[in-house]
């Protein structure tokens, strides 16, 4: 299993529309995509800075199914026109790390 972690962050003002473009648009894009090995996307928010750090968490069965979904440069960061004009910053490369033990209680 491969994570790929990804953060971006907003003002205040656009938090919400941001949050909504996610789960209307961004997320149902993905899912349409139907990439081989997508397993879940997950969304994390925090208070940050005066502003939100938004946090996507996604998960894959490879590497190989990571790149399906962003291409040979797979770290770089996939972001939508509509969502880059609601972030004041982002990263500009995900971060992957394979999961080695995953504990359900």
């Amino acid at each position: 299993m491969i994570v790929r972690i990804w953060h971006g962050y907003t003002n205040s003002a656009n938090a919400d529309a941001y949050e909504s473009l996610l789960k209307t648009k961004i997320f149902p894009y993905i899912q349409n995509k139907n990439i081989p090995g997508y397993r879940q996307i997950e969304l994390l928010k925090r208070p940050f800075d005066g502003g939100f750090e938004f946090v996507t968490i996604m998960q894959f069965d490879s590497m190989d199914d990571v790149i399906n979904f962003a291409g040979e440069d797979y770290e770089k960061a996939v972001v939508l026109p509509e969502a880059e004009a609601l972030l004041e910053r982002f990263d500009a490369r995900s971060q992957h790390y394979q999961v080695l033990e995953s504990l359900k209680f």
